[in-house]
């Protein structure tokens, strides 16, 4: 559609299909993890993740060096992306069939459930039935842990087919139990959020430096920017494993400061009018988000049975998109406030600073009555004989 259709209409009908693949994203990890043994989940995650951003990065390189060096159109590189996109289409066909389904068809043995984690909360106590945890650093940060797969099971190996009816009341009562959880609740909430800021930003930026920098006066570099982005952000990634922090104490604040320093990067692009400093404020603006994305999905997953991946991601993704259409529909639209590009963009800044502000109030709140509680169990310590 890009290469041949024309109006507005045929621009819709794209971006509609276009959302319809990038849901298929939750689908694939869902259909990795029912192919593969829960002791390689950890594995597949980090090359599927890698393999996204290796591919990103390798197609940002290629399209600007066929721009600025062998001086391709626009049709030409639309031309070689629906040729890679037909390949992995085809590919697809090729990909082994699950043998067990997630909902439909459970196949649980002993072997797997002595590897999970059962994690009962009780009046916001958290009760450990396995002592060998508490010998895990930082296992006092247990309390952001949440029930989420608690059922009992025989010895030997079983298999269980249910209906549609009982997979969805199934799925009713799992988002009910997995959305209990305040610290959940807190993560989940800046992910969907976040989210729908960071796609209003990357989906308008071309525009953002079509304005500062028109492309038909002057030579430009987007997708170098796009490459050195995703390569630093990548970094990051990586370098946020091994970053130890008590994230059920700190992570609202870590949240709130990084908004705040997504919000400066974003205003400093709408209103310094220059092409290097938008650029750079945009590798800013992307490093810090997939820093935050990374520690948003570790801190949800590591409280989730990788059989629920699918409905929690699936969620936040639907209400930080849905998000998005209203922002685009109030904003951009002409139905709407259609405003110019700069006035998005100052917008999009105010936005990550309220998300900034509700954050350092919450945080704030969370150390202070941590704090306190600390206080008070050490001072009846003291008091008792």
């Amino acid at each position: 559609m890009l290469l041949y259709a024309q109006g507005l209409l045929a621009i819709q009908f794209l971006e509609f299909f276009y959302g319809l693949v990038t849901a298929t994203e939750i689908a694939y990890y869902s259909y990795i993890y029912s192919i593969v043994d829960l002791n390689m989940y950890q594995k597949v995650t980090s090359y599927c993740r890698s393999a996204t951003l290796v591919g990103f990065t390798v197609g940002s390189i290629c399209g600007q060096v066929l721009v600025s060096v062998a001086s391709w159109s626009l049709f030409s590189l639309n031309v070689i992306s629906l040729t890679c996109v037909s390949v992995a289409f085809a590919t697809a066909w090729f990909l082994p069939m699950p043998q067990k389904s997630l909902f439909f068809h459970h196949t649980l043995s002993s072997q797997v459930i002595r590897e999970m984690k059962i994690i009962d909360c009780k009046n916001g106590a958290v009760v450990q039935d396995d002592s060998a945890l508490k010998r895990v650093p930082g296992w006092e940060d247990i309390e952001s842990k949440v029930l989420l797969n608690k059922e009992e099971h025989s010895a030997e190996t079983q298999e269980q087919k249910v209906g549609i009816s009982k997979v969805l009341k199934e799925l009713w009562r799992d988002f009910l139990q997995c959305y209990s959880s305040r610290p959940m609740i807190c993560w989940s909430v800046w992910w969907a959020f976040s989210t729908c800021g960071y796609f209003q930003v990357i989906n308008y930026i071309q525009g953002l430096w079509e304005m500062v920098l028109p492309s038909q006066s002057f030579e430009i570099y987007n997708g170098g920017v796009e490459a050195v982005s995703t390569l630093l952000g990548a970094v990051a990634v990586f370098a946020v494993g091994y970053i130890k922090v008590s994230w059920a104490t700190w992570g609202e604040l870590t949240l709130a400061l990084f908004a705040l320093l997504i919000a400066a990067a974003v205003y400093v692009m709408d209103t310094i009018r220059n092409i290097w400093v938008c650029y750079a404020s945009y590798v800013i603006f992307r490093i810090v988000y997939m820093l935050l994305i990374t520690i948003a999905t570790f801190q949800i997953a590591t409280n989730l049975s990788m059989e629920r991946y699918a409905l929690v991601f699936g969620v936040n993704t639907f209400i930080a998109l849905a998000l998005q259409t209203l922002l685009t529909l109030i904003v951009v639209d002409s139905s709407g406030l259609g405003l110019n590009i700069f006035t998005q963009f100052m917008i999009y800044a105010s936005y990550f600073a309220a998300i900034s502000v509700v954050f350092l109030i919450s945080g704030t709140y969370s150390v202070m009555k941590k704090y306190r509680r600390r206080k008070e169990m050490l001072s009846r310590s003291t008091a008792s004989p």
